[in-house]
């Protein structure tokens, strides 16, 4: 991340998470399919269980994150913090359009 430029990075974050919500959804879906389970009532319980993760990956995981959090706080280096506020941002975004599209295909209200 780097020597990347930081708008194709926070480009890149949201539809990583994008594409992980629905890619997992869809091939959960496909396994609960296979073994005789509800396949949307599915999708839609995996599409909020795996939101979490969508983030983390679109991040690149956990370590950087906190890593350029510490270095914003303990060297004063502003700018680290408020990119990587805007990656986690991002890829919240991808994965609640994510959700957003897998809740708006299923049509399914399910309570937790």
């Amino acid at each position: 991340m780097q020597n990347e430029p930081f708008f194709p990075h926070l480009f890149e974050s949201y539809f990583i998470a994008l594409g992980v919500l629905l890619g997992g959804t869809l091939i959960g879906g496909l396994s609960s399919f296979i073994t005789g389970k509800p396949p949307l009532t599915e999708i839609v319980r995996i599409s909020s269980s795996i939101r979490i993760w969508a983030i983390i990956a679109a991040i690149g995981g956990t370590f950087d994150t906190v890593y350029s959090f510490e270095r914003g706080f303990l060297e004063g280096e502003t700018k680290d913090i408020f990119k990587q506020f805007l990656l986690i941002l991002s890829a919240m975004g991808g994965a609640q359009t994510g959700a957003i599209i897998i809740n708006w295909l299923a049509q399914e209200q399910i309570s937790s």
